[in-house]
Order: C-alpha cells, then structure tokens, then sequence
C-alpha cells in the first residue's frame, strides 16, 4: 500500500474546496491597499469640499435688508445636495478605513462593490445638477440689482458654489475608481486584480 504524499510547504492533503485558497502576493496586497487608500483620499477632500460648501450657504445671512439663501429654491438644493454628500463621505470614508484596516469590505463583496458606485454615481451627477443650478441663479442675481446692494451675499453664494464643483469632480474621481472595482469584478470576480 502506497503511502500518503508528503506535505509540502506545511500544507495538508486535503482536496476540499474548502482548503482551496486563491493566492495573493503582498505585492498585489500592497497595490489593493494603495487603491483603496487613493479611494479614501478622494472621498475625505470631497468631503471636506461638499462640507465647506454647505457651510457657505448656511452662513450666509447679513441682516434683515439683505437677501438670504433660503429665499432662493436653487441655493435650498445646493445646501441640501452638498450636506447629503458630506454625511454619505463620512459613511463611505468609515467603510474605505474599516478595508483598508480589515482587508474586507464592510458588505458582502458584490454589495459592497455596487452599492459604492451606484451611489457614488447618484450622488455625483446630484452634485453637478445642483451645482448647475446654483450657477445660473447666481448668475440672474448678478444681472439683477440684488448682487449691487448686496455684493457678499453673491460673492459668498459663488464661493458655496465652486467649492460644491470641487466636491463632484473629487467624488467623479472616485466614481471612476469604483467603477474600474466594478468592472475587476465582473471581468475576474474580484473587486481588484493585478
């Protein structure tokens, strides 16, 4: 009777899927890492943009004679979209550390791996329409007389508003990131192959 084969490199015989393990180098754990650690970046200055955003247009209220945000529909969404990016960066920076300090994902994989770009998708073109928005409605008080009497309540709704295009072309980066996990995924079943 033949004897069983020696183990090799510590390993066992066993032929269970369940002792199948795929192989990753550091080398490709490294580059997940730096990946996932770039994602965390864009997501903490688009954070820091939709977030200072948002606290321009809340501050920006003189006296009684002066005109205010919430009079105004468009400058209402510009606030809202740019705090409902800030809290969903934090959400998603929680996620992106609670990776990078783990190796996996908070969700499933396959969850987790749509559910960012879906949202980072939503939330992107949210950012750019109310950013638009708040564009042209800057630009009708400018034509008007309200920016003359009132000229640092535009110039301040103006800087809301560029910070607010910082913050989409930071969360469209990351969009692109997340969607080149999608595609890793579909493509060879892992969020991230090298």
């Amino acid at each position: 009777m033949r004897s069983p084969q020696p183990l090799r490199n510590g390993g066992d015989n066993s032929c269970s899927p369940s002792h199948n393990r795929r192989f990753q180098s550091t080398v490709a754990e490294h580059k997940l890492r730096r990946f996932n650690f770039l994602i965390l970046v864009f997501r903490l200055v688009s954070f820091s943009f939709s977030l200072a955003s948002s606290v321009f247009v809340l501050t920006n209220t003189r006296g009684s004679d002066t005109p205010h945000w919430y009079h105004y529909d468009t400058f209402r969404f510009v606030l809202a979209a740019n705090a409902i990016v800030a809290v969903y960066s934090v959400f998603e920076m929680g996620a992106s550390v609670w990776e990078i300090s783990r190796g996996v994902t908070l969700f499933p994989e396959v969850l987790q791996i749509w559910f960012d770009f879906g949202h980072d998708q939503v939330f992107t073109y949210l950012l750019l329409s109310a950013n638009a928005a708040g564009t042209t409605m800057a630009r009708t008080l400018k034509e008007m007389d309200t920016c003359r009497a009132s000229n640092a309540f535009c110039v301040q709704m103006d800087i809301a508003v560029a910070l607010g295009y910082a913050a989409f072309v930071f969360l469209g980066l990351t969009s692109l990131l997340t969607g080149f996990r999608v595609v890793c995924f579909i493509i060879n079943g892992s969020r991230f192959h090298l």
